[in-house]
């Protein structure tokens, strides 16, 4: 089922916690609200579901307005962040409670329940209360009650956010072959960037319950529509610059932008992959020294300081920096490669640096 969501707005009081959101989810899609706490991602949700009522605004399902149909009609299935089970049920009732509620016939009753215990990898859990079980598990008794119904939309609410780091990439990883089985729409909430980039089709991004942008994962990460986004998804260099003769000036870095008028103030981005550094102080143009080095697992990120005081982050893959021969207090040489102008909050309009010819060598400012 398509969902459409046009000039959504909720007030709380005087606090408008949503305001005049328009967007759609395709049929079959796995749709991300990516958002700091108290963006207006799960009010968003709240109100698709029908638990909460819109202040203006029209949610519309396969074309049809649902704004005034009880939440029970709206042939949705919902998860929560923390279960919500019944602690007195085994997992197969669990699961078969909604069926219940819909007056299923036994026998039918008994095979979607099975089914979906075989589907979630639970049926030798079946006889099983919740406390016997992990986070995990929980989890996916809470995702095969909500489905038992067969509902046109799947929603959940940080689905993964009451269980830790190992198990959270375990099931992350189901639910994209859960949904990639059963092609049902769905929107889940998250505040987890990897975990919205790794599992969403495209991703919404809310900020103080604005819709900042939507597009497909590589989209917000490469070509952050606002300010808040590029701040928000991922690591980005951000630097305060001013245009003098076609450049923005940061210090001795100089950046062509002769798209901007002489004496605007501009904001500098590139990611930290876009920063090359080398032990060899005479490979590149610009002089730094390396301040810190932060292994992360499956690469290292560099801090260095620049000749102006400027303080930039770098990253590279371990076989690079493995046949480098970095330490702490050296001076190093730098090079960005790539950059873009970040528009400001309130200021449309994005300007991407693009690659240089390989003739030409690295962009070095």
């Amino acid at each position: 089922m398509k969902i459409e969501i046009r000039h959504l707005s909720k007030r709380f009081g005087t606090v408008e916690a949503v305001s005049d959101v328009s967007f759609a989810v395709e049929e079959g899609e796995l749709l991300g609200l990516l958002g700091p706490s108290g963006s207006g991602k799960t009010t968003v949700l709240r109100i698709i579901a029908g638990l909460e009522t819109p202040s203006t605004g029209d949610i519309l399902i396969d074309s049809v307005r649902v704004n005034d149909l009880p939440a029970q009609r709206r042939n949705i299935g919902f998860v929560f962040q923390h279960y919500a089970l019944f602690k007195h049920l085994t997992v197969f009732h669990n699961v078969a409670f909604g069926l219940k509620i819909k007056k299923w016939r036994r026998a039918e009753m008994a095979q979607r329940v099975s089914d979906l215990l075989r589907l979630m990898g639970l049926e030798a859990l079946a006889d099983r209360y919740p406390h016997q079980l992990s986070g995990g598990q929980r989890q996916r008794v809470a995702i095969a009650r909500a489905l038992a119904p067969k509902p046109s939309v799947l929603l959940l609410d940080e689905p993964f956010g009451a269980v830790d780091a190992k198990v959270r990439q375990e099931l992350r990883e189901w639910l994209i072959r859960l949904h990639d089985d059963l092609n049902v729409t769905s929107l889940f909430v998250t505040h987890d960037q990897e975990e919205a980039m790794e599992v969403s089709d495209r991703i919404i991004v809310f900020a103080k319950g604005h819709l900042e942008q939507i597009g497909s994962p590589a989209d917000v990460y490469e070509e952050p529509a606002t300010e808040f986004v590029a701040r928000f998804i991922g690591s980005m260099n951000i630097l305060e610059a001013k245009v003098t003769n076609g450049k923005a000036k940061v210090g001795s870095m100089e950046f062509p932008v002769s798209e901007f008028p002489d004496g605007q103030q501009v904001q500098v981005g590139f990611r930290p992959y876009y920063v090359k550094v080398s032990e060899d102080p005479a490979r590149f143009r610009q002089q730094a020294r390396l301040r810190h080095v932060y292994f992360l697992g499956v690469a290292y990120r560099l801090e260095i300081e620049t000749d102006d005081g400027v303080i930039l982050r770098s990253r590279m893959n371990k076989e690079e920096y493995r046949q480098c021969k970095f330490e702490v207090g050296q001076p190093v040489s730098y090079a960005i490669t790539h950059f873009r102008i970040l528009p400001q909050e309130g200021k449309p309009g994005a300007f991407l640096q693009p690659p240089q010819p390989p003739e030409s060598g690295p962009f070095t400012p």
